[in-house]
C-alpha cells in the first residue's frame, strides 16, 4: 500500500481514491518539491477533514470552504448586474437547499447561474462545495463547485405552502397561512445611510405553532389592515433569528394577504398552577382584575408603561404585567385572554407573576361560554379584596380603590389635587429622602412608581416586579443612590 492510500484509508469523508490521489499530485506541484506524497496526502487529508460538515445546520459563517449534500426546494430567478470596471455583466441565480438539519442559501454565480437556470429542478440532490458567509437573511454559501448525486436521499418535503412547525433559520420563498394573533403599530427608524425605514410585527399561528412575522418599509404599513381572528397568507418570506427564537420577515418582494381559510390555532397552554419562576409560557383564562395604566420615565429619558391583570384558569389565579404597547390592549374583568410567551417571574411578597414584554402576545378571546367567564369573575369577586390588598398601592395612586365586593372604582381628573400632591415636596439634589413605591422595573437601575411620580434607585438589592418598597438614601443628579431598602 502505497503512501498516498494510506493517508486516504484514514480519512473519513466522501471523495473518491482518484480525486485524492490528483487533488495530491496538484499539492506537490504546488509546494514547488517542498513537500513529498505523504506529506501533500496529510495536507489534503485535513483542508478535506476541515470543509466536510455532517449537514446545512453545521455550516458556519467563519469556515474558509464548506462542503455538503443537500436537496434543491426552491430556484430563484437569474438576476444581472454591473460589474465596477468591467464591460461583461455578472449574473447570480439564489437556490435554496437544505437537508434534514435546515437549509441555506446557495449562490450560483455566472456560468454557475445560467446552469442553475437551465438544468437545476426542485427535488434534486446536490454535492455542493462554496464559501459561507452572512448574507441578508442568515447564512449563505457562495458555490465554487457543484455536482448532482442521485445516489444521496435526503428526506426532506418540498411544499408550496409551509407550516410554522417545518420552518427553519435561512429558509428563504416561504409561503404560510395562519391566523392573525397579535399585532403590533408601525414603527420608523433612521437606516445608516440616512434613509428612513419602517417596520411592524404580528403574530400568525397555525395548527403546528405560532410565529412573529416582521414587515418591513412599504410591507409593514398593510398591519394596519389585519385584526386578531384575521386569517392570512405571507407570501415570499424568509426565516431568520432573534433572540434565540425563528421569525418569518416579509420585504417588498414579499406580500400578506386576507385569505379565505379555515386555520386552527390550538395554544398549549400551561395551567397556572404548574408555572415556575425563569420559564417562559403560554397561560389563559379569565382577567378578574384590570388595574389602570401607569406610565414612567426610563432612564434614557424616555416613557414606559404598564398595566397589571390578574388571570385566573381553574387551577389558580396570577397577575400578569402588560408592558409598552400590550398596556393598550381593551381588556378587562370577564375578558378570556391566551398569553403567549410570557416569562414567569418573582413578584410581589413573594407570589409569581407573569411578565408580557415585547415577545409575548396577548389575544382577547371571544368567549361562546359565558357561563364560564361568569364562573371565574364571580370566583374573582369572592375575595378580590384580599388579592388587591397587596396591589392597592399600584393602583390607588391613580384614584383607584377595591371594594368590599372586589369591584374597582376610579377617580377621574375632575376629583382635583389630592392631600398626597399638596404636600409633596421633591427633594433637593445632594438632600436624603425617603422613597416608597411600586417597582415598575427591576434592574440596574430600580424604577419605583408611587402613583404620582417615579424615581431611579441605584441599589445592589434583588427586587421584584410590582413589590411595594421604600428606599433611603441621597439623590444626585435625578437617581436616589440608596443606602437601604427595605
Amino acid at each position: 500500500m502505497s503512501d498516498i492510500e494510506g493517508v486516504y484509508e484514514d480519512l473519513e469523508a466522501d471523495v473518491s481514491l482518484e480525486e485524492f490521489r490528483e487533488a495530491v499530485e496538484e499539492k506537490v506541484e504546488q509546494m514547488g518539491g517542498l513537500a513529498d506524497e505523504e506529506t501533500a496526502a496529510m495536507l489534503i487529508a485535513h483542508e478535506i477533514g476541515e470543509s466536510e460538515v455532517g449537514g446545512v445546520a453545521d455550516v458556519e459563517p467563519g469556515m474558509e470552504e464548506a462542503k455538503f449534500v443537500a436537496k434543491v426546494i426552491d430556484i430563484g430567478e437569474l438576476r444581472t448586474f454591473e460589474r465596477d470596471g468591467e464591460d461583461e455583466d455578472g449574473r447570480v441565480v439564489n437556490v435554496e437547499v437544505a437537508d434534514e438539519t435546515g437549509s441555506i442559501r446557495a449562490a450560483f454565480w455566472d456560468d454557475h447561474a445560467a446552469a442553475a437556470t437551465e438544468e437545476l429542478e426542485e427535488g434534486q440532490v446536490l454535492r455542493i462545495k462554496g464559501r459561507p458567509k452572512d448574507g441578508f437573511s442568515g447564512v449563505e454559501v457562495s458555490v465554487d463547485e457543484v455536482e448532482p448525486d442521485p445516489d444521496t436521499e435526503i428526506d426532506v418535503q418540498i411544499s408550496d405552502t409551509h407550516t410554522v412547525e417545518a420552518l427553519s433559520l435561512g429558509l428563504s420563498s416561504v409561503n404560510l397561512v395562519g391566523v392573525v394573533l397579535d399585532t403590533d403599530s408601525v414603527r420608523t427608524f433612521d437606516r445608516d445611510d440616512g434613509s428612513e425605514g419602517k417596520v411592524a410585527n404580528l403574530v400568525v399561528g397555525d395548527a403546528t405553532g405560532r410565529i412573529r412575522v416582521t414587515m418591513w418599509d412599504e410591507r409593514a404599513e398593510q398591519v394596519t389592515a389585519f385584526e386578531t381572528g384575521d386569517t392570512v397568507e405571507v407570501i415570499d418570506g424568509y426565516v431568520r433569528e432573534r433572540d434565540g427564537s425563528l421569525e418569518l420577515h416579509v420585504g417588498n418582494r414579499g406580500a400578506i394577504e386576507d385569505v379565505d381559510a379555515d386555520v386552527e390555532y390550538v395554544p398549549d397552554n400551561t395551567p397556572i398552577e404548574d408555572v415556575e419562576i425563569g420559564e417562559t409560557v403560554d397561560i389563559a383564562g379569565v382577567v378578574r382584575s384590570a388595574d389602570p395604566k401607569r406610565t414612567f420615565d426610563r432612564d434614557d429619558g424616555s416613557e414606559g408603561q404598564v398595566r397589571n391583570i390578574r388571570v385566573q384558569d381553574a387551577t389558580g389565579d396570577i397577575r400578569v404585567a402588560l408592558w409598552g404597547e400590550k398596556a393598550d390592549v381593551d381588556v378587562g374583568p370577564g375578558d378570556e385572554v391566551a398569553l403567549a410567551d410570557v416569562e414567569i417571574q418573582d413578584g410581589w411578597q413573594d407570589d409569581l407573576e407573569a411578565s408580557a414584554g415585547w415577545q409575548a402576545t396577548v389575544t382577547v378571546l371571544d368567549s361562546d361560554a359565558e357561563a364560564g367567564a361568569g364562573a371565574g369573575t364571580d370566583a374573582g369577586a369572592a375575595d378580590g379584596g384580599d388579592e388587591h390588598a397587596g396591589l392597592s398601592s399600584f393602583a390607588d395612586g391613580a384614584g383607584s380603590a377595591t371594594a368590599d365586593d372586589g369591584s374597582t372604582t376610579t377617580g377621574g381628573e375632575d376629583d382635583g389635587e389630592t392631600g398626597a400632591d399638596a404636600d409633596r415636596n421633591d427633594p433637593e439634589p445632594g438632600e436624603e429622602t425617603e422613597f416608597t413605591g411600586v417597582v415598575v422595573q427591576a434592574g440596574d437601575p430600580v424604577v419605583l412608581d408611587d402613583g404620582e411620580t417615579t424615581m431611579s434607585v441605584a441599589t445592589d438589592v434583588d427586587v421584584g416586579l410590582g413589590e411595594e418598597v421604600t428606599a433611603r438614601g441621597v439623590v444626585r443628579d435625578g437617581r436616589l443612590e440608596a443606602s437601604d431598602v427595605f
